[in-house]
């Protein structure tokens, strides 16, 4: 398969055209968001949804992030990563596949429906994890692009995935929330460094490999700006698989935690990495032959999990 968007074999990091379109519907009437929604994500790469869940349903969700942090050893081994330094948990993994509650959550009419629409497809999940950032103590994650890392990593061949992030604790400005440069994702900026055996053992706590430049960061971010979206539990902010983004470490005493699911094509499944040899593993990257979500409808509640 010919590779459109190397990355980490050249010397110096450049920016490459985009080659797939961002919103691969074309809007009418009966789409799940809005004619200037969908405006917004094809221009901006990102969207915010509020209130899309229930009092109720926002507490349900929590009390499950709960249960799954507070006995992770009930957890696949594996899945599990803890902050740098430290055993916090940072992030749990395929917890769409260890929690039912967050497989109900991934199926979800109001979120699965969106990303239909968005990428013109069929989609399942690629990756799902449930992040952690504990107060005081919770790490930074480093600007990216999540694309680059799929693609040269894991092999997804083009840019028809998308992430969504639901809250599960307030986002503010102060706690280390989200950040995006809008408008970043119309271009592939490569990076340097050959990547190493093994690299997520290491990535999946504090990534080096696989990060921009900072000359290129900086163009971007003065070119475009920055944005924080924060919101209320229960919020979801989605964004385009190729925007930069990243967050700065919590020093505040408020935890922030959110589900995290990443939507790609069923089209679009992954093939041979484009930079490694060994591909990462199947907890990290789902691969073989995608299992298309089926939207359910209804409300979030103990009674109705699939």
């Amino acid at each position: 398969m010919q590779d459109v968007y190397p990355s980490r074999h050249a010397k110096v990091a450049e920016f490459l055209p985009r080659l797939d379109p961002v919103v691969h519907s074309d809007w009418n009437a009966d789409a799940p968001i809005s004619m200037e929604q969908a405006a917004q994500f094809d221009r901006d790469g990102y969207l915010v949804m509020d209130n899309l869940f229930s009092d109720e349903e926002v507490a349900f969700l929590q009390r499950e992030a709960g249960r799954l942090l507070a006995d992770p050893d009930a957890l696949e081994e594996e899945t599990v990563i803890s902050e740098p330094g430290s055993r916090e948990i940072r992030s749990i993994f395929r917890i769409h596949a260890q929690s039912q509650v967050v497989a109900r959550l991934a199926a979800d009419r109001r979120l699965a429906d969106v990303a239909r629409f968005l990428l013109g497809d069929d989609v399942y999940i690629h990756q799902s994890r449930l992040n952690y950032k504990p107060g005081f103590r919770g790490k930074e994650f480093y600007w990216h692009s999540d694309f680059e890392t799929w693609h040269i990593e894991d092999g997804m061949p083009r840019m028809r995935a998308l992430s969504m992030s639901v809250l599960l604790a307030e986002n503010t400005a102060h706690n280390g929330p989200l950040m995006l440069i809008p408008g970043s994702h119309r271009s592939f900026l490569t990076c340097v460094g050959e990547t190493p055996e093994d690299h997520y053992r290491m990535s999946l706590k504090q990534q080096e490999y696989g990060v921009p430049d900072e000359d290129s960061l900086a163009e971007l971010a003065h070119k475009h700006g920055i944005v924080a979206p924060t919101g209320k539990p229960g919020s979801v902010v989605i964004f385009d698989c190729n925007i930069m983004h990243g967050s700065n470490g919590n020093i505040t005493p408020f935890p922030r935690a959110n589900a995290f699911l990443v939507y790609n094509a069923v089209s679009n499944r992954l093939a041979a990495p484009f930079g490694v040899d060994k591909p990462r593993p199947e907890f990290i990257a789902a691969r073989g032959a995608p299992q298309p979500i089926i939207p359910v409808s209804g409300p979030l509640a103990e009674e109705v999990l699939i």
